[in-house]
């Protein structure tokens, strides 16, 4: 009984290696030659990781700016849109590109498009501006200050009180007419009407305080600067705590003469104060029982 179980074994054995052998292909032996290494495992396949993503987009961002540089403006476009879908880029890069999307937009002839990135790029980062020279552009520059102070007047309109029934001053009708030509670029007309909206009152403080800053910043863009650092320093004596929002702080027409009337107006109201603790009288103590 042990024989025959051992043939059956060794018979079992052989069948098995005979069958592996059938499997592998068999290969021509050549005396003196090294035979082939056994094929490498398959790589795995690279892992997606936030990082990754982060560099993909980053380097899309980097080739859609060169591809717009090069005046390739729709394959810009493609590039600077697929770096945006990973939703890994800071709001400043986001900013960044659409701000290039609306150029190439605007280069083309698609004002549409390019106000809309315009008005993202102001949505995604508020701090969003354009340097001297880009805002001086004559193709998307008047689209871009367009989208900027429709936004200002937005926020401005969110921030006053609900508008009543009543009908409008002289004053306010002014005001309103006022900010409808500064919008449009006629300064000067624009700078007419503020100063007679304020020579026949406003009632709300806002109100002087919108009229005011319209006023400086049309005297800004006509490059009277000492009109309008005064106009900006006369703000404060309305409103101590009047800034002015992020999309306008960034204007290069006014950012340095807004920035010394700010620094002015603090300096006098700290003597002010100094002058009226040093007038007040001393307070008399409290006699003890």
């Amino acid at each position: 009984m042990r024989a025959i179980a051992a043939h059956r074994f060794a018979f079992l054995a052989a069948a098995l290696l005979a069958a592996g052998c059938q499997q592998m292909p068999q290969l021509p032996f050549i005396k003196g030659q090294q035979q082939p290494a056994a094929a490498p495992p398959a790589a795995a396949a690279p892992q997606i990781t936030e990082q990754s993503l982060r560099e993909r987009a980053q380097e899309q961002l980097a080739l859609g700016v060169k591809q717009y540089d090069a005046g390739e403006f729709d394959s810009a476009v493609r590039n600077l849109s697929a770096s945006l879908e990973h939703g890994m880029l800071s709001k400043v890069e986001q900013a960044r590109a659409r701000k290039y999307i609306a150029f190439s937009h605007c280069v083309a002839g698609r004002e549409l498009h390019c106000r809309d990135e315009f008005r993202k790029a102001f949505e995604i980062y508020p701090d969003f501006a354009l340097t001297q020279a880009e805002d001086g552009h004559p193709i998307w520059g008047p689209v871009y200050r367009a989208v900027r102070t429709q936004l200002i007047t937005e926020r401005e309109a969110a921030q006053r009180k609900p508008i009543t029934l009543l009908p409008q001053s002289k004053g306010e009708t002014f005001l309103a007419d006022g900010v409808v030509k500064y919008d449009s670029g006629d300064y000067a007309a624009a700078q007419k009407l503020l100063e007679n909206a304020l020579k026949e009152g406003l009632g709300q403080k806002s109100d002087q305080v919108r009229a005011m800053k319209y006023l400086a910043f049309t005297l800004c863009l006509e490059s009277k600067w000492e009109r309008c650092r005064t106009t900006f320093v006369k703000i404060y004596d309305i409103d101590p705590k009047f800034d002015l929002m992020p999309a306008e702080a960034g204007h290069p027409s006014w950012t340095k003469t807004f920035a010394q009337a700010k620094a002015m107006a603090r300096k006098e109201a700290q003597e002010k104060s100094a002058k009226e603790k040093a007038a007040a009288p001393p307070t008399a103590g409290v006699p003890k029982k």
